[in-house]
């Protein structure tokens, strides 16, 4: 058995396809094929169900995937000792986040960590689904909120704050509300899911309100809030990081700005029983050192 074979067949399973995992390893698929048939035929035994349309494992499959997940994760391991020793980041980073946060923010920090380390190739997946780091075979995770507990290791990046915005045209409409109160009688913009009711729970200083409010514009996309601020729909909650070139431009203008929600945390997580490799330390550090200069925050 090469360790060959196992790479291929663990790709296959984590990429979910044949064609999918070739392309990530750069070969045919039916030389990938070929190579999975050749290991079950070593062991003489099916490991993989095909049909035309989907892949699964069989009982030994599933045994031996968990087991060639470790051997492989123990060679790299030796190759992160190596690595280490060397100090410089190389190889590929394949890092996971959600689809807005990565438009938002990842996408700046992988553009200039690429420009910082040359040996560095980067495989980002933006998406809305929760992935599972060590089994479909990522380095790193940028999640924010909140974290679970989990056996994952994490480090704390930054925050994400917020305001409340509105633009001028709709402000001479409605006027500028002088209390959080207030905002209980104007066309409130939210990014929520779902049609429940909402509560925006604001705090200044030590004091917190709760207004709750029947948004206008209900939307699980901070763009679309954005865009529906700009307009002149209401007054919106979001990010800074979304608005400041309309602050910048006067498209929005700041409402009730000693007030907000409380921030955000924005995480790495990584796999705890892994070594922390110099690729991605590096990528941490570029993240963190981003939203240490407001790259991220506004």
């Amino acid at each position: 058995m090469e360790l060959n074979e196992l790479t291929a067949f663990v790709k296959v399973v984590q990429a979910g396809s044949f064609t999918r995992a070739a392309e990530l390893l750069g070969t045919q698929k039916a030389h990938l094929s070929r190579v999975v048939t050749g290991l079950e035929r070593k062991l003489g035994v099916r490991l993989i169900e095909r049909t035309t349309r989907s892949l699964s494992l069989t009982e030994v499959g599933r045994e031996i995937f968990e087991r060639a997940i470790g051997i492989l994760g123990a060679v790299e391991d030796t190759e992160r000792v190596a690595q280490q020793m060397l100090g410089e980041p190389r190889g590929v980073l394949r890092l996971t986040c959600g689809v807005e946060f990565g438009m938002l923010a990842v996408s700046r920090w992988v553009i200039g960590y690429l420009q910082r380390f040359p040996d560095v190739r980067v495989e980002a997946d933006y998406t809305g689904r929760l992935v599972d780091l060590v089994h479909e075979g990522f380095d790193l995770a940028i999640r924010v909120g909140e974290l679970p507990d989990s056996r994952l290791a994490a480090r704390r990046l930054g925050e994400l704050r917020y305001g409340l915005f509105a633009s001028p045209d709709y402000l001479a409409r409605a006027t500028m509300p002088e209390t959080p109160q207030e905002l209980a009688s104007h066309a409130l913009l939210a990014f929520a899911g779902g049609n429940q009711r909402q509560t925006w729970r604001l705090e200044r200083g030590g004091e917190a309100v709760s207004i709750d409010a029947e948004p206008r514009l209900r939307v699980d996309n901070s763009f679309s809030v954005a865009d529906a601020a700009k307009a002149g729909l209401g007054i919106a909650q979001l990010p800074l990081m979304v608005v400041q070139d309309a602050l910048a431009e006067g498209a929005l203008l700041r409402v009730l700005p000693d007030w907000a929600r409380s921030p955000v945390p924005v995480s790495a997580l990584f796999p705890s029983a892994r070594y922390l490799t110099p690729k991605v330390r590096a990528f941490i550090d570029h993240a963190a050192e981003a939203f240490g200069q407001g790259v991220a925050t506004g």
